[in-house]
């Protein structure tokens, strides 16, 4: 080790001792997560683990290992970790924050994919949201589906207006859904304008 210091200036010599120790750090990191991929496999053929709580659990593992191998390289390359933290942690409260404030908009959202791929009514089905039984709720023909609400014709004795419904609404409640010929019944033809 000497002589390599002798034959390199002092500045290399350091540079190259860190980069050793970053390396290091992240093949002790890669060895790690490889054997804790590895122990979770064989804990779940010698348990019936299914494989669905698996593979979250080995992912937050390699995120947790990785994460704290990234930590352990800034804090060599002089990175404060009480810097890391307060700027972390600001992150996620800002985070938290403006996913509450437009989490009814990724709702209605997630729930309008929902009723794209699931299919629970389509245009031209007739659709009653129950509040409660003693209670009707609103009750029409679908006519659009948008990806924040669904957009309902009222019966003609309901007053025949448009209501636009939330699509969460239709998961938070329930529906009475009437089909094709059972549509007709429900509503009636004569009493819909198509345009």
């Amino acid at each position: 080790m000497e002589e390599l210091r002798s034959l390199l200036p002092g500045q290399w010599m350091d540079s190259m001792w860190l980069g050793l120790q970053i390396l290091l750090i992240l093949i002790a990191a890669f060895i790690l997560q490889r054997m804790v991929a590895r122990g979770l496999r064989s804990l779940g053929e010698r348990y019936p683990l299914p494989h669905e709580l698996m593979v979250p659990v080995r992912g937050a593992l390699r995120w947790l290992i990785m994460g704290s191998a990234l930590l352990f390289v800034l804090e060599r390359l002089g990175v404060s970790a009480t810097v890391l933290w307060t700027a972390l942690s600001g992150f996620v409260a800002v985070a938290a924050v403006a996913f509450f404030a437009i989490w009814s908009v990724l709702s209605n959202l997630l729930c309008a994919v929902l009723i794209f791929t699931v299919g629970p009514f389509r245009i031209g089905d007739v659709v009653e949201l129950v509040d409660t039984l003693d209670k009707p709720g609103v009750k029409g023909r679908v006519i659009a589906i948008n990806l924040l609400y669904t957009t309902l014709m009222e019966t003609p004795e309901a007053g025949g207006a448009l209501v636009q419904v939330p699509n969460s609404q239709f998961f938070q409640k329930a529906v009475r859904r009437w089909r094709g010929a059972e549509a007709t019944t429900a509503v009636k033809p004569e009493s819909i304008e198509t345009d």
